[in-house]
């Protein structure tokens, strides 16, 4: 086999391992994905019965999902996830009467400083199942 042959092969090998998703290389940093309508306390203890839509809608934002088939209900969704890893997640739904809010329900962050403190919390988890991981794959080359 010549050389040029070798050095396609290997040069095609590594571009195919490259390309896979489970092999995890230390030192990249893995960016914060937030996603969706990040809601405060303060948002949601605005609320009232009777609030008609465009009030709901300066109060909380723009809804994520407004549902085509059901046009009294507004869904908000929020998650960070970093990597393959959820750090904080929740889901508030808001019910309309005609044009007044009817009720709301659903899950929110009581608190930024609380959610920051779960993200670190999360972060230093995954950060050691990462060494771990690392580790593991050092003893098994060796």
């Amino acid at each position: 086999m010549t050389s040029f042959a070798r050095i396609t092969i290997a040069l095609a090998l590594v571009a195919t391992l490259g390309a896979c998703s489970s092999l995890r290389f230390p030192g990249v940093y893995r960016i914060k994905i937030a996603q969706g309508n990040y809601l405060e306390k303060e948002m949601v203890d605005q609320l009232k019965p009777g609030l008609t839509r465009t009030q709901v809608r300066y109060i909380m934002g723009t809804p994520l999902v407004e549902d085509t088939f059901n046009p009294d209900r507004w869904d908000y969704y929020f998650s960070v996830r970093q990597d393959d890893k959820t750090l904080v997640e929740y889901h508030m739904t808001v019910k309309f009467n005609g044009d007044a809010l009817a009720s709301w329900e659903g899950s929110y962050e009581p608190s930024r400083k609380s959610a920051i403190e779960r993200e670190r919390e999360a972060l230093e988890e995954t950060k050691k199942a990462d060494a771990a991981q690392f580790k593991k794959d050092g003893d098994e080359r060796e």
